[in-house]
């Protein structure tokens, strides 16, 4: 299919034109300065940087400002923020958009981590409508004269009972923000089961700002099923490519009517893996580089028959010498393993028995003026 680019506006008109309407969703310890420009050199889309914390940008702590690096070939620089107070969130986008040239602000209400959601954070915090409308307009108004859009990530809601997601909609429509994007499951859902498509395009009939959707998309095929399906605007794609930064290439080929190319052999793969080491030795040092690239191994050999020493070796590397003397190892020609192609990655998991929240937060959608602890963390994205 040939997809329509993306287009997310700013209320004074400034706009961000996305080609390829592909985000790649921030995550954290992952999408960092190297993981984005490693999937950027694969196809076109919107890379977001891995979610910062709206408090540690306002208190400039350097741990926080260490992972708003970026690469000098991301033309448009994409931060998501975190955080619960308007005015704190505020301040950090103005921080952004003034001393970063952040092009793209998106804020999580999606994340269904426990120590996040019983501060009234993530993905709980639009159950109160008075306090989400008041981040995204505080927020919306910051970026603004910068000409920057605001986008929001949210989930349908805590629960089946609880839903949120087209409030949700109409409250970011209202603020003035450029798109929102919907990972189709509750927070009490986390990862697991199956993403419900269907409350996408539910959500696609109910505003008219750009809906973005987001769950089990694991090929390329995935995401044109769900805009075909959905109506949706673009797709946001984040476990899907999880030790394969290809997936961009493919999705790239399949929004622009292209035939896509054979997927990757073991030496391709590998080939890939040394490039991702190069990237991230470039931001941080060859060791602390090749230690982040660790985690990362399990995803790149998901199914390929790669026998358990040698995978403890990729998994325990720390210089190049060992990471080449490893790579050597593996047999260039050895096939894609089909048997991965559209099986989940990464997290899983079951559904949570309940979320955790603060005392009495169920008992009204409004705030009002009421105040909640800082819930602002380290937590992973929704």
């Amino acid at each position: 299919m040939m997809a329509e680019p993306l287009r997310l506006v700013a209320p004074s008109g400034g706009a961000v034109e996305v080609q390829v309407p592909v985000v790649l969703a921030p995550m954290a310890g992952i999408t960092n300065a190297a993981y984005r420009r490693l999937c950027r050199e694969q196809g076109a889309g919107l890379y977001v940087c891995e979610m910062i914390t709206s408090r540690g940008i306002v208190e400039r702590i350097p741990k926080t400002f260490d992972m708003l690096r970026f690469d000098p070939g991301e033309t448009v620089r994409s931060v998501q923020l975190y955080g619960v107070d308007p005015q704190v969130i505020a301040t950090a986008t103005q921080i952004l958009c003034e001393e970063f040239g952040v092009a793209h602000v998106d804020l999580n209400f999606g994340c269904p981590v426990p120590k996040v959601t019983r501060r009234g954070g993530g993905g709980v915090l639009p159950w109160k409508r008075d306090r989400l409308a008041a981040i995204l307009r505080a927020t919306v108004a910051a970026a603004d004269p910068y000409g920057v859009p605001v986008t929001i990530k949210t989930r349908l809601g805590i629960d089946v009972d609880h839903l949120t997601y087209l409030d949700a909609g109409r409250i970011a429509e209202d603020a003035g923000c450029a798109a929102i994007a919907l990972h189709a499951r509750t927070v009490q859902q986390a990862y697991a089961g199956e993403a419900a498509w269907e409350t996408i395009a539910t959500l696609v009939a109910a505003v008219d700002i750009p809906v973005l959707g987001n769950g089990d998309i694991w090929e390329a095929a995935d995401a044109v099923r769900m805009v075909e399906q959905t109506g949706c605007a673009g797709v946001v794609v984040g476990r899907g490519c999880l030790g394969r930064p290809w997936l961009f290439r493919d999705l790239a080929d399949a929004f622009e009517g292209r035939t896509t190319r054979t997927l990757p052999t073991l030496g391709e793969v590998a080939a890939m893996v040394r490039r991702h080491a190069e990237l991230l030795a470039g931001l941080n040092g060859e060791r602390h580089g090749l230690t982040d690239l660790r985690k990362h191994m399990a995803w790149y050999f998901k199914g390929f028959p790669v026998g358990g020493d040698l995978r403890r070796s990729l998994a325990m590397v720390s210089t190049f010498e060992d990471l080449d003397a490893a790579l050597a190892q593996l047999d260039p020609a050895v096939p894609f393993p089909s048997g991965e192609l559209g099986a989940p990655r990464g997290r899983q998991g079951t559904p949570r028995d309940r979320v955790v929240l603060p005392y009495g937060w169920l008992d009204s959608t409004e705030l009002g003026e009421e105040d909640i602890a800082a819930a602002e963390s380290d937590a992973s994205g929704g």
